[in-house]
């Protein structure tokens, strides 16, 4: 059968999708391009703020347009959290953010008798269970489809935080760990089918291990990873809590030569007001001696971040200081969000509410500055050697990242999947260009 996979939102989703992939091609079926003719189509969904749960019903809608009579599966975190909205869309197929092969078991079910299915006028099947009372972690297949470079690996799932303006916690449930062996062996396989880097992701990657209380900790499985993999194959950290970097943590991860040097440290507020505001488990002072340890530890890291401007009652002084707190934290890139009010979080019944106008004013004047941080970051490494994993060919000139995650541009014969010694020659607005 044709089936074709539409994926919205996080790393997570991609790697769940990759690993849907994986397996609907192990039972023989046909993937094809969600633009194309298919017998079924599956949406991944995503539901981290209004707009894009507006996203998954624009891209629901669009499936059973374009494919009238496909069979329309849903799943991931819109679909854990809504159900029912999902169900009225004209689907075939209802899941959650749990039971991926289950829910392919569905589809393929769905697929055999959709016929009879639809002139009886049966109603979708909808399977979703509650989040919040999830204990154990399901183990999916890591990889990708994409030439053998990059391969995400997803070592937990599940957040407690629960953040004022966030409702992935009720979509995801509870912390739920892969364990250290697991996480080797997955990485000896990757590393046996020709895969360059492996990057570790979850919805909350710093909490890794916490519900074993056994006192291992992200550190512990990131070794782990490492010494399983050859040496020549990199691993990259998903995004962290500044809580994560310690002392101890930076001291361990500088001595992982395949460890790569970028780290991307969630902030969301430069401001300590705003940061109690929105239920944050840290304030500046805390995230910029993250910073200073990450700088002391390693040779000019890749340090990102993400920012929410505009939150329920932050004031023009409020902003002031967040920008003041990202110039001292001189972040390598930044990734800057308008506050999007989401109905069921606490932030969405908060007085204040900033107006849109404003929050694109702030995220103009926020995504100003980010980009004269990038640029100073960027132009730092001109005339210096890089090394690139080279990933593909376009308009004559290979692409590739270093180790810090920055973007190079080089000319070339046949560099897909190789690393080499790049000199940096210039920069070319937010990314690198040399020559190998």
């Amino acid at each position: 059968m044709k089936i074709s996979i539409y994926t919205l939102g996080c790393k997570v989703n991609q790697y769940e999708t990759q690993a849907m992939e994986a397996e609907l091609l192990a039972r023989g079926h046909e993937l094809v391009p969600f633009e194309a003719a298919a017998d079924a189509c599956i949406i991944n969904t995503c539901t981290v703020t209004a707009v894009s749960d507006k996203k998954s019903r624009q891209v629901i809608r669009r499936a059973r347009q374009e494919n009238p009579e496909a069979v329309i599966g849903v799943c991931g975190c819109y679909a854990q959290t809504a159900p029912e909205a999902v169900k009225a869309l004209e689907v075939d197929l209802v899941s959650g953010t749990a039971g991926r092969m289950a829910f392919l078991d569905d589809l393929e079910a769905a697929l055999e008798d959709r016929r009879a299915a639809r002139l009886s006028g049966e109603a979708p099947r909808v399977t979703v269970d509650d989040a919040l009372r999830r204990r154990t972690f399901e183990l999916l297949p890591a990889g990708g489809l994409e030439g053998r470079t990059r391969a995400m690996l997803k070592v937990e799932d599940g957040c407690v935080n629960f953040c004022s303006y966030c409702i992935i916690p009720y979509a995801r449930g509870p912390i739920r760990s892969l364990s250290i062996q697991s996480a080797e062996e997955e990485c000896r396989r990757l590393g046996a089918e020709g895969y360059r880097e492996v990057v570790l992701t979850g919805i909350e990657i710093s909490s890794w291990g916490a519900e074993r209380r056994d006192g291992s900790s992200l550190i512990d499985l990131v070794e782990g990873v490492c010494r399983a993999l050859p040496a020549d194959v990199r691993v990259r950290l998903g995004s962290l809590e500044p809580r994560t970097v310690t002392e101890e943590f930076c001291r361990r991860a500088a001595a992982l030569p395949n460890l790569c040097p970028h780290f991307h440290l969630s902030m969301q507020s430069g401001c300590d007001s705003v940061l109690q505001r929105m239920n944050r488990k840290y304030d500046t002072a805390r995230y910029y001696e993250s910073v200073r340890l990450l700088r002391e530890y390693f040779d000019h890291p890749g340090i990102t971040t993400d920012l929410i401007v505009g939150f329920p009652g932050e004031t023009e002084e409020e902003f002031q200081s967040t920008l003041a707190f990202v110039e001292q934290c001189a972040f390598s890139a930044m990734h800057i969000f308008p506050y999007s009010r989401r109905t069921g979080t606490p932030a969405a019944r908060m007085p204040g509410q900033v107006h849109n106008a404003a929050k694109e004013e702030r995220a103009h004047r926020a995504g100003a500055l980010a980009r004269r941080l990038e640029e100073a970051y960027l132009d730092g490494w001109v005339g210096q050697t890089l090394p690139v994993l080279f990933e593909e060919e376009k308009d004559g000139l290979w692409r590739g990242h270093a180790p810090n995650y920055v973007e190079v541009l080089a000319t070339g014969t046949d560099l897909h999947n190789a690393e080499r010694e790049v000199r940096i020659l210039r920069r070319e607005g937010n990314r690198l260009l040399g020559e190998v």
